[in-house]
């Protein structure tokens, strides 16, 4: 019995389980997406929020700029530029016959600087609000202050009296603990089974305590919550339900807006943004998709895209259970090579205060990662981890959909206007060894 259901009662009831405990590629467009305007009161957060920790990454530039020269060029700024791809479009256009297709571009926050992935701007805007909390309560710097005197020996001796824990797949914990550890916090980062190697020596590099825990990413956050739940002095940054990494991910949005200004890119009901987000545990895809949304409202569509051994998110939100289930009460494995969405358990607060701003929900197949990573490579000359390929059949996968565009009343016209934008979440620092390995795996498929 699966929540006092047997599993054919659950295919029975939503059809869609079957092909998701086959491994089989699935999409989904929820038809429950309501207005902007009423369901995103569903978040309990608002722009004002986002406009805080706006200002607080700004606050904090002068101080990045000093520790980490590779920001020095953006001013101490944590942000990635937008790419067209076009050979990946002729690719899936040619595959899928694809009509009306528009354009597709590529948010390179795998370029981001500090720690290569989508988790840069959320993990550290966390970060840096606890290090400006501690901060200004004792009285290290003030409001106006030019933070970069947080570089300070004196400043590090006083964060060292601090602890961080974080539970991670992987991308999350490079954030976290390459951050904190900068700044002088003991930071410990409890690491599931499937993150990779390269990924736990380079936090050891800067410092970081890293548990390494045979299960899967849940148990690596619980160990996470009870080290700091035993420890005054311990902080814990809760990937499944914190808020201020939300608010950091979401930031994204203001700085696409203005990146879509210059490239001419329009956003409105003539011309539909399409963002294809890889999800794990919901936490980022979530606050990007809530910035969008505060920013495009109903001009733009929010598509989360998870591993077909991974699909949590879009198994909670479809059953309703969210949070109260796992992809393994189904039978579905949690293994993947897309290590960074190797996720069984879905956010519960993400869940449920985006269920009716997310357009719709799919899964892709490791082999098809694996495929895409070596054209997005070989032709559009972008580097990418597999999971940050996920977002990739996204067009694809809209475009096969004439239900669900004519639900939310698209024409043949506006697709051919529309904006396909896949968020590269990570890939720039993986070791070429590794990604050579990446490669030769995709070719031989």
């Amino acid at each position: 019995m699966i929540h006092g259901k047997t599993i054919e009662a659950w295919k029975q009831s939503h059809p869609i389980i079957g092909d998701l405990v086959a491994l089989n590629e699935t999409s989904w467009f929820n038809p429950d997406i309501a207005k902007t305007s009423e369901a995103i009161t569903d978040v309990g957060l608002t722009a004002e929020d986002v406009k805080a920790a706006s200002a607080r990454l700004q606050r904090f530039a002068p101080y990045l700029k000093t520790v980490f020269p590779e920001t020095a060029i953006a001013n101490g700024i944590i942000e990635s530029h937008i790419t067209p791809l076009v050979q990946l479009r002729e690719l899936l256009v040619g595959e899928g016959a694809l009509q009306n297709a528009g354009e597709m571009w590529l948010k390179a926050d795998c370029d981001l600087p500090i720690s290569g992935s989508i988790k840069a701007r959320g993990g550290i805007h966390e970060v840096l609000k606890h290090a400006e909390d501690l901060a200004l309560k004792a009285g290290l710097v003030a409001r106006g202050d030019d933070y970069s005197k947080l570089a300070s020996d004196e400043a590090r001796a006083f964060f060292s009296q601090y602890k961080i824990a974080v539970g991670s797949t992987g991308n999350l914990g490079l954030s976290i603990g390459i951050m904190s550890a900068k700044l002088g916090f003991q930071v410990s980062v409890h690491m599931s089974s499937d993150a990779r190697q390269w990924k736990k020596d380079k936090l050891r590099a800067n410092g970081v305590v890293v548990v390494e825990h045979e299960s899967d990413y849940s148990v690596a956050v619980e160990q996470g919550r009870h080290q700091a739940a035993a420890d005054p002095s311990c902080y814990f940054v809760d990937d499944e339900n914190s808020p201020d990494l939300f608010l950091g991910y979401a930031v994204a949005a203001e700085r696409l807006e203005r990146q879509f200004d210059r490239a001419g890119i329009k956003v409105d009901a003539e011309h539909p943004l399409f963002v294809y987000l890889p999800c794990g545990v919901g936490g980022g895809p979530g606050g990007v998709a809530f910035g969008l949304k505060l920013i495009f409202g109903d001009f733009v569509h929010c598509i989360f895209a998870e591993p077909t051994h991974s699909p949590c998110m879009l198994l909670g939100v479809y059953t309703g259970l969210h949070d109260k289930t796992s992809v393994q009460d189904f039978g579905i494995d949690n293994v993947t090579a897309a290590d960074g969405l190797a996720v069984g358990r879905p956010s519960g607060f993400v869940g449920k205060a985006m269920q009716r701003l997310i357009d719709g929900y799919y899964t892709v197949t490791d082999e098809e990662l694996y495929r895409l990573m070596v054209v997005a490579y070989d032709r559009d000359k972008v580097k990418l981890e597999p999971s940050a390929l996920a977002g990739v059949p996204g067009m694809a996968r809209v475009l096969q959909s004439p239900d669900y565009l004519t639900r939310i009343g698209l024409t043949p016209t506006n697709l051919q206007n529309a904006t396909h934008l896949v968020w590269g979440t990570g890939g720039s620092m993986v070791p070429e060894d590794e990604f050579n390995a990446y490669l030769a795996k995709g070719r031989s498929l």
